[in-house]
């Protein structure tokens, strides 16, 4: 099995012969290896398995669980069942949340929007709120078919990030940067953008525990960029201190921490002289990163004024497509407010608004600059929304609870099957009928696409081969690849 290093193998020189009785057998594994490990040790990237139809990422991510019967799931039959209690022979005994749990009834709730077929694949849409996007229907693979375990909010979007619903491992964003490595010395190879979106009236909380590196090498977590102030926190130089001086500091600070890195052997540390490196680094860097006005007239045309407003939607996705050309590995963005319990219609006009324009704007920039191909774009909330309301039910307005069984998220670019419409639910989008795809096997397709099996893209831990996919059977969705 071919493995990523773990973290026995970024120990020091003193620790390789202090370890004594494993000296020879270590020796002969270094030899099967060749180089592989010493660049493993230095760079975070191992080969690939086979050659990869992806090179970068870029992961949008829509916190709360988008509706996919408003958006994506048409299903007109649902018109005359309005007020009408979703069946139990659908239903059939499935757990809910506290929120539905109560309920006397489960009246449906029909979507109000309109809906058009697009492109030769025929993909059915929200017309009314997905305008632009909608016009990218032949380029991009629609999944309908998402499946999770997940009911509730944080273990969802923990299971979706990182494979698992108990937090503590490593997301994919890290694994990624681990099998790639860096293209860009200057920047980190997993950045995090988090957008602020117009309507914000019932957001999730999310954390750094999302980009973690979990027991990965730590300079593999996520960089999170700030939309105020300084872009990462204290990459200037404090009042009164020149370049110069700052870099000495670095220089005796990793002196300091490399003896005790020799000493003790602490990952951490290994971690600490990197990131000041890095941090310095940076501030050359980033600086021409954010500076927007680089950007031509035809390009904010594109993404629309918005993308001039930092922390806008459009802004993170602008510069997302920025880091992505600087040599960026993958790129989550984050947008909140998509957990609809109640005042669907006043809210997810708001929600479109934010998305519509930029992932249009995104998919036709790249595809502009030759990098469709090769840059993976992936859209998606951590599960859906039921057919039945929550609370009060309104022909104009209502609300949707979570809703785990069956969700859509799309691909584009970077070896994805444009034009492909994958999956099928009921009547009810409630229970899947056809091509059901769990998030592992999401999970495993886009490893795939990374160039990575992901049977055997593992690391060893507390005497385990961890990976992504954990220990349940996965498989790469080769209908989703070109």
């Amino acid at each position: 099995m071919h493995q990523l290093p773990s973290l026995d193998q970024l120990q020091s020189r003193r620790q390789f012969f202090q370890s004594g009785g494993s000296l020879l057998g270590s020796a002969a594994l270094a030899s099967l290896l060749g180089n592989s490990v010493a660049q493993a040790s230095t760079s975070g990237a191992i080969a690939p398995h086979f050659a990869p139809k992806a090179k970068r990422v870029i992961y949008l991510h829509m916190v709360g669980g988008p509706s996919q019967i408003d958006l994506f799931d048409y299903k007109p039959v649902m018109k005359d069942w309005f007020d009408k209690d979703l069946p139990e022979s659908i239903r059939m005994g499935q757990r809910l949340t506290t929120m539905t749990s109560g309920q006397a009834r489960f009246p449906v709730a029909p979507s109000k929007y309109k809906f058009e077929q697009y492109g030769e694949c025929g993909m059915w849409l929200n017309s009314e709120l997905l305008p632009n996007l909608s016009k990218k229907a032949d380029e991009i693979c629609w999944i309908r078919s998402l499946n999770t375990e997940a009911i509730n909010h944080e273990p969802a979007i923990t299971a979706l990030q990182t494979g698992n619903q108990v937090t503590g491992r490593p997301c994919l964003g890290s694994w990624a940067s681990y099998g790639l490595g860096s293209e860009n010395e200057n920047l980190p190879a997993f950045v995090v953008l988090v957008a602020v979106p117009t309507n914000r009236e019932q957001e999730q909380a999310i954390s750094g525990r999302l980009w973690s590196a979990g027991y990965l090498p730590g300079e593999h977590a996520g960089v999170s960029f700030r939309s105020q102030g300084d872009p990462i926190l204290y990459i200037n130089n404090p009042p009164g201190v020149p370049d110069f001086i700052r870099k000495r500091s670095i220089e005796g600070l990793n002196q300091l921490n490399e003896m005790n890195y020799n000493a003790l052997g602490d990952p951490q540390t290994h971690t600490r002289m990197q990131q000041y490196e890095m941090a310095f680094r940076m501030q050359a860097s980033v600086p021409e990163l954010t500076d927007l006005g680089q950007e031509s007239k035809q390009t904010f045309e594109l993404y629309g004024e918005e993308a001039k407003k930092p922390g806008s939607f459009a802004n993170t996705v602008l510069m997302a497509r920025r880091l992505a050309e600087r040599g960026v590995r993958f790129v989550q963005i984050y947008h909140n407010n998509w957990d609809h319990h109640g005042n669907l219609a006043g809210r997810m006009p708001s929600q479109c608004k934010d998305i519509d324009r930029p992932c249009y704007a995104l998919l036709e920039d790249l595809k502009q600059r030759g990098m469709l191909d090769d840059t993976l774009i992936i859209w998606g909330g951590e599960f859906g929304r039921t057919i039945y309301t929550q609370g009060k039910l309104s022909p104009e307005n209502y609300g949707r609870d979570h809703h785990p069984r069956c969700f859509t998220m799309w691909m584009a670019g970077g070896g994805a099957k444009g034009g492909t419409v994958y999956g099928e639910t009921d009547d009810f989008s409630y229970n899947i009928v056809k091509d059901p795809v769990h998030i592992r096997d999401f999970h495993a397709t886009i490893l795939h696409l990374l160039g990575f099996d992901h049977e055997r893209f593992s690391f060893k831990y507390q005497g385990l081969d961890q990976r992504l996919t954990g220990v349940h059977p996965a498989h790469v969705i080769k209908d989703l690849i070109v």
